[in-house]
């Protein structure tokens, strides 16, 4: 804190308040917050207030935090090959349900390089469609990493990260 402004230190505690009471730390009696909620919070300006930047930082990982307490493991719809539908049908539904998939963007101009994105879904989809001499594992989505950008457009780290996690598992069926 110092002369110039910032956000309201008071408001940033208040929602730091319910945050940790929403992940179990602190005091319970607070409601509950969602990863939304936080994403959507405006504070005021004050003069002596928070940084800007670190708290839109800090708000980030709790947004982290908040998804991941709140995902539990959830196989996709239709996570296997059924009976009733050919196994490269199936496949092909979810190659396109990757060409169509879109992330929301990072908060305060953070997130994963687009570029990196979109050409990592590209082997992605070649994989699903059996078009590529160089599939990419289950493995390879679990264990890849991605660039991030900071004050221009990039994806939403979770949406990502939670889409791959899914995908990872449709990979493992391809085998």
């Amino acid at each position: 804190m110092g002369m110039r402004s910032g956000y309201d230190p008071g408001e940033v505690d208040a929602l730091i308040e319910r945050i940790e009471s929403t992940l179990g730390r602190g005091s319970h009696t607070f409601e509950p917050v969602t990863a939304d909620e936080v994403r959507r919070a405006t504070f005021r300006a004050k003069r002596g207030g928070y940084h800007e930047t670190a708290v839109d930082f800090a708000l980030e990982a709790f947004v982290v935090a908040l998804e991941t307490q709140t995902k539990r493991p959830v196989r996709l719809a239709m996570a296997e090959p059924t009976g009733d539908m050919l196994r490269e049908e199936w496949f092909e539904t979810q190659a396109t349900r990757v060409e169509r998939v879109a992330f929301r963007p990072g908060r305060m101009g953070t997130g994963y390089n687009e570029d990196e994105i979109d050409a990592f879904l590209d082997r992605i989809v070649a994989t699903l469609r059996g078009t590529t001499e160089y599939p990419v594992t289950a493995k390879d989505v679990r264990d890849v990493k991605f660039s991030t950008v900071m004050l221009k457009s990039g994806y939403l780290i979770a949406d990502v990260d939670s889409f791959l996690a899914g995908i990872a598992d449709v990979l493992e069926q391809r085998v």
